[in-house]
């Protein structure tokens, strides 16, 4: 017979458990978006507030990339680990999520991401008075916003920082929907949250030079806003001549992209199992058998 403190625990737990699919999803995507956001804003704020004494353009690149890879090992067996705008809104529109369940998971992702920026600068709060006399500045060379959003080249144009947001979200989606293609070469189960890291490793490498590559509207949208209430002022939506709505329109249109062209001109193609083994003569079979095990 179970003592009275195992049938309190029992109850309490049964009490708090969540029974809703959509609920679990929702608290999974918020807590999945702001691992992310304070792990991967706090390797940039580490480079940046030690003035790159502790960190620089590497650790901050695989610092993102890592708290992605953390996010998702929380979240994915939930939710699947969006922690991304784009990413969902690609899952609705290609069949593989309910839309129903969307603005569950875009309310979750951006007020994840809002506390994670709060976050970050509550735990380096000091820090941020102390690098610049108390000044929270957007330009110049003690800018600080750019530890929480992304900020523009000054060479860019706001077509080219579009076409730039559209084109590295685009690769982003192509390249999730191959890894979670069973049909395609796969990934071995439990391994995709680190080839996606490595995926966001490539990608800030080849494309961050123009527009930071934020390529998640909730991962730049949410943390602006957090700046703006927490004293750098609403000039971070100004700044860049209004470029604050790049990061947010345009990976929403690369997804699209991204996740069609993969259904196109790869997994439209796939043939069919059984296609193919009623059309192998027997030969075919052994030989196709015998170099498998060779392999």
């Amino acid at each position: 017979m179970p003592s009275q403190k195992e049938r309190t625990k029992k109850s309490l737990t049964q009490r708090l458990t969540l029974k809703s699919r959509v609920a679990k999803e929702t608290v999974s995507e918020f807590l999945g978006t702001f691992i992310m956001i304070v792990l991967g804003c706090g390797s940039v704020a580490q480079a940046v507030l030690s003035r790159g004494h502790l960190g620089g353009i590497v650790t901050i690149n695989i610092g993102f990339a890592s708290a992605v890879v953390m996010a998702i090992y929380v979240t994915g067996g939930v939710s699947g680990g969006h922690i991304n705008p784009a990413v969902s809104f690609a899952m609705c529109v290609f069949g593989r999520m309910e839309w129903f369940k969307f603005p569950f998971y875009v309310g979750a992702q951006f007020l994840g991401a809002f506390v994670g920026a709060a976050t970050v600068f509550g735990v380096y709060y000091d820090g941020f008075m102390a690098f610049a006399d108390g000044k929270l500045l957007i330009v110049g060379e003690n800018a600080t916003a750019f530890i929480f959003a992304t900020y523009p080249a000054p060479f860019i144009s706001l077509t080219n920082a579009f076409v730039d947001q559209v084109l590295s979200t685009m690769f982003l989606l192509l390249i999730v929907f191959a890894i979670f293609d069973s049909r395609n070469m796969g990934v071995p189960r439990g391994l995709e949250p680190v080839v996606i890291g490595l995926l966001i490793i490539a990608l800030s490498c080849s494309l961050g030079l123009n527009t930071g590559c934020a390529m998640n509207p909730a991962r730049d949208l949410s943390p602006r806003f957090f700046t703006a209430l927490a004293g750098w002022g609403f000039e971070v939506f100004t700044v860049g001549n209004n470029f604050w709505w790049i990061p947010v329109v345009g990976p929403m249109v690369g997804a699209f992209f991204g996740g069609l062209f993969y259904i196109l001109f790869i997994q439209m193609h796939h043939s069919s199992p059984n296609s193919e083994v009623n059309a192998e003569p027997s030969e075919n079979k052994l030989e196709k058998c015998e170099l498998s095990v060779i392999m």
